[in-house]
């Protein structure tokens, strides 16, 4: 690895970084920067086995994945990262899916209600251990965060954990799809938008076919999302279209 990058993307999960800021991460390589997409929830959990939760079992079933689906989502994040000709850094923690209670052993997140809900009371000690593996990470002349639309809750942990690890200078990348839905990213941003600066990443042409090529090498992931590349495609393309390029945040 370098001893410094020009920029960091911190991703909750191995798609994310690919879905909200393929394109500018592709033209930023093209031109010769060099980029780390860092997925904090990349780990395999510590017990995996078929009855885990009936939950873990419906996604596995609809990824179509085998019986180490950590590892298998791995090597898709490492091809979907060739693609946009970035590093690639996976950190430990697991999915939220496979997180367990301390107590007893209970996974903690058990339904879609519960993974986009509030953050379980048992993981506060996991924003304190994130924020200590982001600041093991490279330097960097920027990091770029979720913003957390969408409310998923490694999401959230993702964000106040790079928030705690940088006090201040952060970027904030809006999580997609999410940030489709209408009000969604309003509602994370809140009401007083001069806390905020947009700032528009232009996407050419080039970077709009990596950004799918990414998205695409996550084959496990597309069937939650799109029902085929081309419905793919068209959203993507379409969102992109809306807000005129791929868009960061900063606080101001």
């Amino acid at each position: 690895m370098p001893t410094t990058y020009d920029a960091i993307y911190l991703a909750p999960h191995l798609d994310d970084a690919a879905l909200s800021c393929g394109a500018h991460i592709f033209q930023r390589t093209a031109g010769g920067e060099r980029i780390l997409i860092s997925t904090v929830m990349a780990g395999s959990p510590p017990l995996l086995q078929p009855g885990l939760s009936a939950y873990v079992d419906s996604l596995h079933a609809r990824w179509q994945l085998g019986g180490d689906a950590a590892a298998e989502r791995r090597a898709e994040d490492a091809a979907a990262c060739a693609i946009l000709r970035a590093d690639k850094l996976h950190l430990p923690v697991p999915d939220c899916i496979y997180r367990l209670h301390p107590a007893d052993g209970a996974p903690l997140y058990t339904s879609d209600d519960d993974i986009f809900g509030d953050i379980h009371p048992a993981e506060k000690p996991v924003q304190t251990e994130i924020a200590a593996l982001l600041a093991s990470l490279p330097p960097a002349r920027q990091v770029v965060a979720p913003l957390g639309v969408g409310h998923h809750v490694d999401h959230l942990l993702v964000r106040a954990a790079a928030e705690q690890a940088w006090p201040a200078g952060l970027s904030y990348y809006e999580d997609y799809p999410y940030a489709a839905t209408r009000g969604a990213l309003r509602r994370v941003l809140g009401d007083d938008l001069r806390a905020w600066r947009p700032e528009v990443q232009e996407v050419t042409a080039a970077g709009l076919q990596a950004k799918c090529a990414a998205i695409w090498a996550f084959a496990s992931q597309m069937s939650t999302f799109f029902a085929d590349r081309a419905e793919m495609e068209a959203q993507v393309g379409g969102y992109i279209e809306q807000v005129g390029g791929e868009r960061l945040w900063v606080k101001v």
